[in-house]
């Protein structure tokens, strides 16, 4: 019997502008989907190597999600305007605000709620939406204890540069701020600086999502907030900004179902 042939894709750029994404809307929440999500559902778009949900949220003063179940994902969670309290089925609780990263392993199961912090744990009350951004991707193993951490990089991101945030990669031990269950995919973020332009990294999959500001990419051209750009078996495209911004990117070295 041959041995199992690793799987390589073909060297693609697939642009995805933020107008195009779906969207939820009520109320208290306005939430842009970069993939297939909850009565959103299309065939040809529900994951990029082994992201499933990028999704983009603004959530009103006051409200937010109640308290729901997740199974089985490693979730990590990135604000960039505001700040969203957290609190889960395993005893922690905490504010999460730009420059802090947090991860979620849903594991065998766990409960959390995610809300506005309007009424503030110290403070007076407020009025400002709390925006961030939740990726979601598979973990490793199915059915492991539930876990939490968060840890604040903003230092880090002020020096400038791709920052490792989250990852399960080897490469990244000691480096990344915080550990995901999942060996083939790192999650980096950049808040660019004029004059000071990133290299993404090169894998069989990528995700650049533009969280804030105008960016040009190499041999993608000008991306704006919202945009994304999804990449196979490519890498090494320079991004720069002439203004403030910041970029999310996803590096995979694998797929679902791989």
């Amino acid at each position: 019997m041959s041995a199992p042939q690793s799987f390589t894709p073909i060297p693609h750029i697939d642009i995805h502008r933020a107008g195009d994404r779906l969207k939820t809307r009520v109320a208290w929440l306005d939430s842009k989907h970069s993939f297939s999500f909850g009565q959103h559902y299309d065939p040809d778009n529900t994951h990029h190597g082994l992201l499933l949900v990028n999704n983009d949220d603004i959530v009103s003063p006051g409200q937010g999600f109640e308290t729901h179940p997740h199974r089985d994902m490693e979730i990590v969670t990135w604000v960039t305007k505001g700040s969203l309290v957290h609190q889960d089925s395993i005893g922690h609780s905490g504010v999460i605000y730009p420059g802090l990263a947090q991860r979620m392993s849903a594991g065998k199961g766990i409960m959390h709620s995610e809300k506005n912090d309007s009424w503030r744990l110290t403070g007076d009350a407020h009025q400002v939406p709390v925006r961030f951004v939740q990726m979601w991707v598979v973990p490793d193993t199915p059915g492991i204890d539930p876990g939490y951490e968060q840890v604040e990089i903003e230092d880090e991101l002020l020096r400038g540069g791709l920052v490792p945030v989250a990852s399960g990669m080897k490469k990244h031990d000691g480096e990344s701020a915080i550990r995901i269950n999942q060996k083939s995919a790192a999650l980096h973020v950049a808040r660019l600086q004029p004059g000071r332009p990133i290299t993404v990294p090169e894998a069989p999959f990528l995700h650049v999502f533009v969280a804030q500001g105008t960016v040009q990419m190499e041999e993608v051209g000008e991306l704006y907030e919202g945009d994304a750009v999804r990449l196979s078996s490519s890498g090494g495209q320079r991004i720069q900004s002439f203004e403030h911004a910041e970029v999310l990117i996803w590096e995979m070295h694998s797929r679902l179902g791989q």
